[in-house]
């Protein structure tokens, strides 16, 4: 029998594992798959992790603001979101609700603390997701092989875009050979559920 007070040691610890996989690449919460909506039909990507509140639980990650995700999200701000560890057999599949910042006081402080390496990628010349005639890098020739100065990151900044994951629900599933554990989290309450 599996008690409520081991559900939230189990919540706790995805949490937990969660926090460490911002800066951590080797752990697989790193990267999640998030859904959002192009009319009326899911889409799916990878989207790295960039940070995590506990309380309230939110996910937070960058992307191009000119990126079809944003374009989607800004139509309809609910999406899912789904973290899995193959090792560990462990699923988390979060309903969320999306706030978007550009150009604004938090998107500013995120992007001051953004490496020159990752800045490039928002300076690229064509939006993500562009249909080009011919191949070729969606960054700036100048700086193919090197980080562009500070000075010359900030054209990149206009593109920045820090999104906020507000976490409705968790959906956490353990895969067992003799039975899964399956649990919802919403609002604190942890309810058992089948799986």
């Amino acid at each position: 029998m599996i008690s409520f007070q081991k559900l939230k040691i189990i919540y706790n610890n995805e949490l937990d594992l969660l926090k460490d996989a911002i800066n951590n690449s080797k752990n697989p919460y790193h990267t999640f798959t998030l859904s959002s909506i192009n009319n009326n039909i899911p889409e799916l990507r990878t989207i790295v992790l960039r940070g995590i509140d506990k309380d309230p639980f939110k996910i937070f990650f960058n992307s191009d603001v000119r990126s079809p995700k944003i374009k989607q999200l800004k139509i309809n701000n609910h999406c899912s979101i789904l973290f899995y560890d193959l090792k560990r057999k462990m699923q988390l599949r979060l309903q969320c609700k999306a706030s978007i910042f550009n150009k604004d006081d938090i998107s500013e402080e995120i992007w001051y603390k953004t490496p020159l390496q990752s800045r490039k990628c928002y300076m690229a010349p064509y939006p993500p997701s562009k249909k080009i005639e011919n191949w070729e890098p969606n960054l700036p020739k100048k700086y193919l092989k090197k980080d562009p100065t500070r000075k010359d990151s900030e054209v990149g900044y206009k593109n920045f875009s820090y999104i906020q994951l507000e976490v409705i629900n968790s959906d956490i599933l353990q895969l067992h050979h003799d039975g899964h554990i399956r649990f919802i989290v919403h609002k604190k309450t942890f309810s058992f559920i089948s799986s």
